[in-house]
Parts: structure tokens; sequence; C-alpha cells
């Protein structure tokens, strides 16, 4: 062990390794087949492994007896049949040595008298072979009638397949670089508690399915739901590879279904039906997995409830080199937002729902029917001002006890004071306007602070200010002052402390900006605007929505336009909530939120400007912390909030150092 001295420095080598980004590349491959021709269909195997390496594909998943067709019924009993398969097996592996890929095939192997149903994994000179646990003997299935279960008690050890004998059972698991690989076949995931479960249970991140699963009305809505949700219930990645054209359509079809699921979110799907072969490529993101397992005590305690004897083989696979241009998978760049339209209006929905019941719950329990909002004209204050209304309308309370005040100060200009102004009138509510400009110069004229250093005293004095008003008034009406500021601020700290910072009950307190803007349109759009009222009430959310962000705390320019923009101080919102969901939901360091930027945004911002506001954005993370210890309650809507009292837990004087590191060093990755 070295021993430094207090005053010698060493420096930490980086840990970028090979640009893989925590990414494994899967595949699932459903190649065209013919039922009993064991040659033909070794070649369409090859062809799909020779199309698979020339993607970069690390693991790769053919469907249930592959090499012989799922539908050869009691041809499987004949022994050219499976002298042929041995053989094939012999061949994919010596032609895919060089290949250095894990490779699971579907095959019929026999030992002693019985005959499994097989995944055969190859890899290079290694070899497995993971027998079928589950048979269905029900309806059209019969696979007992030539198989044997792989929990027969001598379905371990070792099984021959062609000159060599291969390693044999279910209970083993497979380590390529940070995943830990188990492989199912079909039915395994149509039982209560699935091989692939214990597999997960003991370390298994990535699962791989070996499937020849028949067509019928309605069940393929089913697969998706089960393997959607194996892959969260697992919180692992699930790779399915089905047989499709080529397989006898005498009693079922097959329709060639592949699908590659991560944590209950659908990567990629292959195309049904199709008459060509298939193969459907994907990157999954490991470190994300394992990150998600890591935070999630429940999954590790079931872990440890549920201990098995699984045997870890560790395999070489072809290292991934990846840039922004040639990841294989939709990074949105809009994480906090649908990108279907009918989801994204179900979310909304159910966001303001969450607002709503969270302030009525609050109005009901401390016996308040007043509530005080300061109302700017601008995004957060108008959703505020939304949630309140529908609070008080489900309540029964007269709306007259939403008092909304706007003050207008030195900074204010008339769209922002018309617009609230507007929708405070329309909407019924109790409407004040009370100006700080007279206070907030006594205040300056106090302190002795020049009133033309608009400095960072000059804006602060107008925020404090400002909620002064809302506090005293709300003393003084017997009400609860409503907070405005959003999730989006509260990660950079862009509030007054003591200021807007403060209220008694935060509706948007884990609302990120990106998705109030969302939930504003939903506004607009669900208030009917054929009526008269209701159209002036949807023409204004809309303008608001369409205003330069802004606090307003300097003057305006010269046209009586907004000058100061949050936006250009900052930087773009889009970009700090893509940032906030990476670092908050994954733990993802700088370096890998900087490449998935660069990918997500790659039509937008260069890699030098992601990485200007990145290092804001980490900046301001640390150093805005303290705000973040002593903020109002208010309900979390999403996977992603900074609640102190729940999901983030931070000391205020917490080191930078280390993320301030890694965003300088970001250029040496941008080979």
């Amino acid at each position: 062990m070295q021993v430094i001295s207090k005053t010698e420095h060493y420096t930490m080598t980086s840990d970028n390794h090979h640009k893989d980004y925590g990414m494994l590349r899967v595949a699932a491959a459903v190649p065209q087949l013919s039922v009993g021709d064991v040659e033909f269909n070794t070649h369409a195997i090859i062809q799909e492994i020779n199309r698979a390496a020339e993607a970069a594909v690390q693991v790769l998943v053919f469907p249930e007896l592959a090499l012989t067709g799922y539908t050869c019924a009691d041809l499987l009993g004949n022994d050219l049949l499976l002298d042929k398969v041995e053989h094939a097996i012999e061949i994919i592996c010596e032609l895919t040595i060089p290949r250095q890929m894990m490779i699971a095939v579907g095959a019929p192997l026999r030992k002693g008298d019985m005959l499994f149903n097989c995944a055969v994994i190859i890899c290079g000179c290694d070899r497995y072979v993971v027998p079928k646990t589950y048979l269905p003997n029900y309806k059209e299935f019969y696979e007992k009638r030539w198989f044997t279960s792989g929990r027969h008690p001598l379905a371990e050890g070792t099984i021959k397949a062609g000159k060599h004998e291969i390693p044999f059972g279910r209970n083993v698991l497979f380590k390529v670089n940070k995943a830990i690989i188990g492989v199912e076949v079909c039915e395994d995931l149509w039982v209560p508690l699935p091989p692939s479960t214990r597999a997960a249970l003991n370390g298994a991140n990535v699962l791989l399915n070996l499937s020849a699963s028949n067509e019928l009305v309605g069940k393929h809505d089913y697969l998706t739901q089960l393997i959607r949700h194996q892959s969260n219930h697992c919180i692992a990645a699930y790779v399915y590879a089905s047989s499709g054209w080529g397989e006898s359509t005498t009693d079922l079809v097959f329709s060639g279904t592949a699908m590659i699921a991560e944590n209950g979110n659908i990567l990629a799907q292959a195309e049904r039906f199709s008459t060509e072969p298939q193969l459907l490529i994907a990157d999954i993101d490991v470190d994300a997995l394992n990150n998600e397992r890591r935070l999630n005590s429940s999954f590790s305690d079931c872990s440890a409830a549920n201990p098995g004897k699984f045997n870890l083989i560790e395999l070489t696979v072809s290292p991934l080199q990846l840039s922004p241009d040639t990841l294989l998978r939709n990074i949105r760049p809009l994480p906090f937002v649908p990108d279907n339209e009918d989801r994204l209006g179900q979310r909304c929905e159910e966001i303001v729902n969450i607002q709503t019941t969270g302030l009525m719950r609050r109005l009901n329990a401390t016996g308040i029917r007043t509530v005080v909002v300061g109302i700017s004209g601008g995004l957060d204050s108008t959703l505020a001002l939304m949630i309140a209304v529908r609070a008080f309308d489900r309540l029964g309370y007269d709306r007259k006890g939403i008092i909304g005040i706007t003050m207008p100060g030195f900074g204010t200009t008339s769209r922002t004071l018309n617009n609230a102004l507007q929708l405070m009138n329309v909407l019924g509510i109790t409407t004040r306007e009370i100006s700080i400009a007279k206070a907030v110069e006594q205040h300056l004229n106090d302190i002795d602070h020049p009133l033309d250093a608009q400095d960072t005293t000059y804006e602060n004095a107008q925020a404090r200010e400002r909620t002064q008003i809302l506090m005293d008034y709300a003393n003084k009406t017997g009400g609860l002052v409503l907070g405005t500021g959003d999730l989006s601020e509260s990660a950079l700290g862009w509030c007054t402390y003591n200021g807007d910072h403060m209220s008694m009950y935060n509706v948007n307190c884990s609302v990120p900006k990106t998705l109030a803007k969302s939930l504003i349109e939903w506004f607009a759009v669900h208030c009917n605007p054929e009526n008269p009222t209701n159209l002036t009430i949807h023409e204004t959310l809309l303008d608001v929505l369409h205003t330069p962000i802004s606090p307003e705390l300097t003057p305006a320019d010269n046209q009586g336009q907004i000058k100061q923009k949050t936006e250009d101080i900052i930087g773009p919102y889009i970009l700090h909530d893509f940032f906030l969901y990476h670092m908050l939901r994954y733990g993802f360091s700088p370096r890998k939120i900087h490449f998935l930027a660069r990918n997500a945004f790659r039509n937008t911002y260069d890699s030098k400007t992601i990485k200007h506001w990145l290092t804001v954005f980490c900046k301001r993370f640390f150093q805005q912390q303290f705000k973040r210890s002593c903020v109002p309650d208010g309900p979390k809507v999403g996977s992603v909030s900074l609640s102190p009292r729940g999901d983030w837990r931070m000391p205020s004087d917490a080191s930078a150092a280390l993320w301030m590191k890694q965003c300088a060093e970001l250029d040496e990755d941008n080979e």
C-alpha cells in the first residue's frame, strides 16, 4: 500500500477505456428457414452472423430450434436430422471464431436417451448449452412428446454437440464487459416465475429469449406487454427473437417477431410477417440498468432473499467504439416530455391531477380557503394559477378566494402585465396590481445602493419585495402563498434566496421547464376555446407560452420588449433539463451525458456549445444546493425530484471538483 503524505499530490488516471460509454450492442435475428433442411438453415444463420458482425454487434440471438425449424414435429426423433444439427454447430463455431461475438442459436441436442430443446451459446472457441426449462404441452403445443425439461436431474454437466462435449445446464450466466447475460427459451417467459427472473436476481442485466411463438389474434399485444413487463420487473434488457418465414403453416403461422426492450421501454421492433430475413439491432445502456438497480433497495432485498447457484462464464467480444453518429439508440432531446401525442395528453392530465390533488389536500388539511399567488404573466406563475383554479373548482370553493397579485417593477413589459391581468380577470379570481417600484427604490436608497447599478442586489431586491407583499397579504387574508418556481430553476438555483425561492406550498416544484410548456399548452387546448370567454383564456395561454422566459428584473429595450432573457444568461432549458434528467435519473457522469447530448442534439447544438452549458449546469447544481435544502413542500410528479426530504439529499458544501474536471476534459473525447 502506498502512503501519501499531506504535502504530496497524485493524479488519478482517466476511466475512459473503450469508447462504448457503457453500451452493449445486441441484435435479434430472424433468418429465413426451411423446415428440416439443416444445411439451408445453417447457411441462413451464418449470413445473419456476418451481417451482424459488419454492424459491430456484440450479442446476437436467433429463434428457438433455428437449425431445424420449430415445426419439424416427429422429425425431431430422426438421427439424420440430429446428426446434421451437431455437424452444423461445428461449422458455425469454426466460421465465427474470428467474429468475437456472443451468439445464441436454437438447436435440438441429445444426451443419452433424452432430447433437449437448447440454446447453444457460441463465442469464439467458447461454447455452452442452456436447455429449455418449461415445455408447453397444451392446446397447439406438445413439446413433451420429444423433449426433456431442463429441470431433469441429468440436465447438467456436459452434452455432446459435434465432436465436443460442451458444458451444459440452465444455471449459468455469461459476462460480457459490464453486462451479465441470462438465457431462456420461449415458454420460459410465459410461466409465473420465469428462469430470467431467477437469473436477474442473481446478477443478469441482459436477458435473451430464443422463441418460436405462433401468431393468434391479440397475442402480439400481450407478448409485447409481457416483454415490456419482464424487462421492467427485472430492471434488465430483454432481447427476443422468434421464428418467421419458412416455418410450416400446416396448423400455425409464425410472424418473425423480434423485439428489444430495456427497463420497460421497447427500444426496437422488427417488421412482422416479413418474407425477408430480419436483423434488429440496438445499443443497450448497461450503465443505466446497473445504476437503476443500485438505487432500488427493494430489488437488492429480493435478490438476497432468492439466492441461486449460477456459474458465471466470462466471454470476450469485440469492443464497441461509439460516436454520437453511430449510436443505435433513440436518445430523446426531451426526456421529460413523451414524444407520442396521445401519451403526452395522458401524461399532462395525470400531472395536472397530481398537482391539483396536492393543493386540495393542503387546503383541506389546513382549513384555508384563500390562496395568494404572484402572477407575472410568465410560464410558471400561469401554471400555478391554472392549478389553483382547478383545485378551487373541485373543492367547490369560490374562485374569489384565489388572490392573484401582479407586481410590476423596473423590467415589467406591457405584454406580460397585460397577459397577467387579462388571465386573472377572465378566470374570475380576485385581482390586485401592486407596483413594487417605489418600495424598491426606497429600499435601495436605504442601503445606499445606486439605482443605476443593475447588479444582483438591484435584481434580488425586487424579488424579495414581491415575496414580502405575497407573505404579508397572505397574513392579512388568512391565506396560503402558492409557490411558482419549477424543477429546472431549482436545479440551477435560478431563484432569489428568500425571494421567489420561498412560499408556503409549491405545486410546480417537480415540474421541469420543458414539461411546464406542455402543461400550459394542454390547458390551452382543453379550455374549450369555442366559448368566447374560454377563447380569451386559450389565446392568452398561447401568448404566455411564446413569451421569452425572463425574470424581468432589468428594464426593457427601447421598443419595450423583454431584454433580460433567462436562456441567454444561463443557457437553453432544453439542454439543462436533458442534463438534469440523465444526472439524477441514472447517475451519469458529465462524459456520458455529453456523449448522449451530442447524439440527441446533433442537428441543433455543436459539441462545444453542449460542453459549455453542461459545465454551467454542473457548477450551478453544486453551488446552489443550499437553496434546495430549505424549499417548501410540494408534490412529486415524476421520477426526477429535488426535494431535500425525499429524492435528493446532498450536502450544501459538497465539492464539484470531479465533475468540473471531467467537464474540462471533454474536448479530449471528441476525436
